[in-house]
C-alpha cells in the first residue's frame, strides 16, 4: 500500500487563501521589506517568488536590491532604517550573503528588530521559542513542516519523533516546536550511532541532512510520516530529498515529495509570519 503524498503546494495554497481572508477581514496592510545582496540566481528566485505571494494575500512588499560589492555598515546602516520605519512590520535580510561578508552575517541578522525579524534567526525570537513563548516568531521551515504533520495527525502527543539535522535554521527549532505538541523528540546528526534503530522507531521522521536519499525503506516502521527537508541535485539534474522516496512511500503513512513539499509552505509561513509581527506590533 502507498504513502498518503502530502500535498505542500496545496496545503500551502490553503494557509494563503486564510491570510489574504484575515488582511481583507481586518483591512489592513503589512509591509514586508526585503534585502537581496548581490545576484545569487537561486536568492534571486526565492526572493521573487516571496514578493509575487506577498502581492497575491495583500502584503505590501519592498525589495532592496544591492550590489554583491556592497559592505557590512551599508547593509547595517539600511536595517537600522527600516528598524525605525512603522511602514515596515517584517524584515527579511536574504541568505547567505556574499563570501565577503561571510563572517558578518551573523551580527548583521541579529541587528534586525526582534519583532520584524520574520525568518524567526534573533536571539530574542529563539529564545522565546525555547522558553514557549506563543508571541515569538518561529523560522519559517520547521514552521511549514508542523503544519504538514498536522494535516496527516492533529494530535501528536506522545508521538515518538526523530530528527536528522541539528541546524539553528531547522533541526533545532523544529525539535521545539515538536516537544511543544507533547512529543518524545530525538534530535540526530551525523555522528549519531545506530540512526537507522531510532528511525525504526519513530512515528515521525524528518529528514534535513542534505544527503540524497539517505533514509531507506528498511529504516522506517510502517505508518510513520516522513517529512523530507532535503533539496539535493541529482546527476541527471532532477531533485532529489534526504529520503529514497520509491522505498519509503511502501512503508510510511504519510510523505512529502521533493519538490512539491516542504518548500511551498516555507513561503506561506513567511507571509504568516508577517502578519503575526503586524498584530504583534498594534496589540
Amino acid at each position: 500500500m502507498s504513502a498518503t503524498v502530502i500535498d505542500g503546494k496545496l496545503t500551502a495554497k490553503s494557509l494563503r487563501q486564510h491570510i489574504k481572508h484575515e488582511i481583507d477581514e481586518l483591512g489592513i496592510t503589512p509591509g514586508l521589506a526585503v534585502i537581496l545582496v548581490g545576484n545569487d540566481p537561486a536568492s534571486q528566485v526565492y526572493v521573487g517568488n516571496k514578493i509575487r505571494a506577498c502581492e497575491e494575500v495583500g502584503i505590501t512588499s519592498t525589495e532592496h536590491h544591492l550590489p554583491e560589492s556592497t559592505l557590512a555598515p551599508e547593509i547595517a546602516a539600511l536595517i537600522k532604517t527600516l528598524n525605525k520605519d512603522p511602514s515596515v512590520n517584517g524584515i527579511l535580510l536574504q541568505l547567505p550573503l556574499p563570501d565577503h561578508l561571510a563572517e558578518t552575517q551573523e551580527r548583521l541578522v541579529q541587528m534586525i528588530a526582534s519583532e520584524k525579524d520574520v525568518d524567526g534567526l534573533t536571539f530574542a525570537n529563539a529564545g522565546k521559542l525555547f522558553l514557549g513563548h506563543e508571541d515569538g516568531l518561529v523560522p519559517c521551515t520547521p514552521q511549514g513542516a508542523l503544519h504538514l504533520i498536522h494535516t496527516v495527525e492533529k494530535d501528536l502527543s506522545g508521538k515518538d519523533a526523530v530528527i536528522i539535522g541539528r541546524s539553528n535554521l531547522f533541526g533545532k527549532p523544529m525539535a521545539q516546536l515538536l516537544l511543544r505538541e507533547n512529543c518524545t523528540v530525538t534530535t540526530a546528526h551525523s555522528r549519531t550511532r545506530n540512526l537507522e534503530t531510532l528511525c525504526k522507531q519513530s512515528d515521525i521522521v524528518i529528514a534535513a541532512v542534505g544527503r540524497a536519499e539517505m533514509v531507506k525503506g528498511e529504516w522506517i516502521k510502517p505508518g510513520a510520516i516522513i517529512i523530507d527537508v532535503g533539496i539535493n541535485r541529482g546527476d541527471d539534474g532532477k531533485l532529489k530529498g534526504d529520503v529514497d522516496y520509491a522505498e519509503c512511500s511502501q512503508i510510511a503513512e504519510a510523505i512529502t515529495p521533493v519538490p512539491g513539499g516542504v518548500g511551498p509552505m516555507t513561503i506561506a509561513c513567511l507571509l504568516q509570519n508577517t502578519l503575526k509581527a503586524y498584530k504583534n506590533q498594534h496589540s
